[in-house]
C-alpha cells in the first residue's frame, strides 16, 4: 500500500514540473484528499481487521459452544430415547397392570358385597339374639323375684309347721307314751295316734281318753284355718272276724277315720273343707305284722296336717 502511495507521489511531481500552477494545486487538493481518504480506509481497514480477529474469536467460541451444546443435545437425546424406552415399557406394565387390577378390583368388589351382606345377616341376628337376650335377662329377673318369693312363701310355711309342730307336740304332751307321736316331715306334721289310745278292738267308738287327745288336737287346728288334715285310719293284716255293719278291715279303718272327723266337726272353728277321712287298712304298715308289737303299731289312726298350697301354686304358675 505504501509504494503505490510513492509511485503515486513521484507522478505527480513529474506532472509538476509539466503542468501549471492552477493544475498542480488542483492535483495537490486531490492527492491530500486521497490521503485522508487513504488514512480512513487504513483506519476502516484496521478496525475490519480488529472486528475480524474478534469475530473469528466470536466465532470459534460459539463453535466450541455449538460442540458443546451438540454434545448435550445428543446426550439429552440419547436420554430421552431411554426414557421414551422406559415410558412405553412402564406404559405396557400399567395397561397390563390396569387389567389384573381391574379384574382384581372387581373380585374384591364381589366379595366385598358378600362379606357386607354377611355382615349384615349377622348384625341382623345379632340384633335378634340381643333382643332375645334382654327378654331372657327379665324373664330371668322375673323368675328370680318370683323364686324369692316362692322361698319365701316355703320358708314362712316351714316356719309356721315348725309352730304347728311345736303346738300339737305341748297341747298332746299328756298322751306321750300312749302309742301317741307328734313328728314333722317333708313339710308335714304327722300325729300318730294307736288304736289302743283310742278304740277297743274291733270298735270304731273313740273312748274317752282318745276323746280328749282327739279335742286338744282340734284345739290347736282351730287356730291354724289354713292347714289341710287329712284324717287315715290302719289296721294290721290279721283279717277283720266280726259281723254286722263292718265287712273288712278297710271298712273298719275308714270308719275310724270317720269317728275321729267327726269329734273334730264339734268344735265350731274347725273348718269341715279343711278334713278329709280316709282309709287305709293294712296297706300301708309302719312295721312289720309277723309280731303283736308291730301289729299294734300298725293299728293307729294318722292325722296328717298339710299347709294350703294355694300361694305357693300361685308363685309357681307365675313362674312357669
Amino acid at each position: 500500500m505504501k509504494i503505490k502511495a510513492f509511485v503515486f507521489l513521484a507522478a505527480v511531481v513529474l506532472l509538476n514540473s509539466c503542468v501549471s500552477a492552477k493544475k498542480y494545486d488542483e492535483l495537490e487538493s486531490r492527492t491530500a484528499a486521497l490521503q485522508r481518504e487513504n488514512r480512513e480506509m487504513s483506519g476502516d481497514l484496521d478496525n475490519y481487521r480488529r472486528s475480524d480477529e474478534q469475530l473469528k474469536k466470536e466465532l470459534a467460541n460459539l463453535r466450541t459452544d455449538y460442540e458443546t451444546i451438540t454434545t448435550e443435545r445428543n446426550d439429552l437425546m440419547q436420554k430421552l430415547n431411554t426414557l421414551r424406552k422406559n415410558y412405553e415399557s412402564l406404559e405396557k406394565s400399567y395397561d397390563a397392570l390396569e387389567q389384573n387390577s381391574s379384574a382384581a378390583i372387581a373380585e374384591n368388589s364381589r366379595q366385598n358385597r358378600e362379606l357386607l351382606a354377611q355382615l349384615d345377616e349377622k348384625e341382623a341376628a345379632l340384633i335378634q339374639e340381643k333382643n332375645r337376650l334382654e327378654k331372657l335377662e327379665k324373664d330371668l329377673a322375673l323368675r328370680s323375684q318370683r323364686i324369692d318369693e316362692l322361698e319365701s312363701v316355703i320358708a314362712a310355711k316351714d316356719a309356721k309347721m315348725n309352730a304347728l309342730k311345736e303346738a300339737v307336740s305341748n297341747a298332746l304332751t299328756n298322751f306321750e307314751g300312749k302309742g301317741l307321736s307328734v313328728e314333722q316331715r317333708g313339710g308335714k306334721v304327722y300325729v300318730s295316734m294307736e288304736n289302743k289310745l283310742l278304740f277297743d278292738s274291733g270298735s270304731w267308738a273313740v273312748n274317752a281318753e282318745g276323746r280328749k287327745a282327739v279335742k286338744q288336737l282340734g284345739s290347736v287346728l282351730a287356730d291354724n284355718p289354713d292347714i289341710a288334715v287329712l284324717i287315715e285310719g290302719h289296721t294290721d293284716n290279721v283279717p277283720y272276724g266280726g259281723s254286722g255293719q263292718l265287712k273288712d278291715n278297710w271298712d273298719l279303718s275308714t270308719k275310724r277315720a270317720t269317728s275321729i272327723v267327726q269329734i273334730l266337726r264339734e268344735n265350731p272353728n274347725i273348718d269341715p273343707q279343711n278334713l278329709t277321712a280316709a282309709g287305709r287298712g293294712e296297706y300301708a304298715p309302719v312295721a312289720t305284722n309277723d309280731n303283736e308289737v308291730g301289729r299294734a303299731k300298725n293299728r293307729r289312726i294318722e292325722v296328717i296336717l298339710t299347709p294350703k298350697l294355694d300361694e305357693i301354686t300361685r308363685v309357681l304358675n307365675e313362674i312357669d
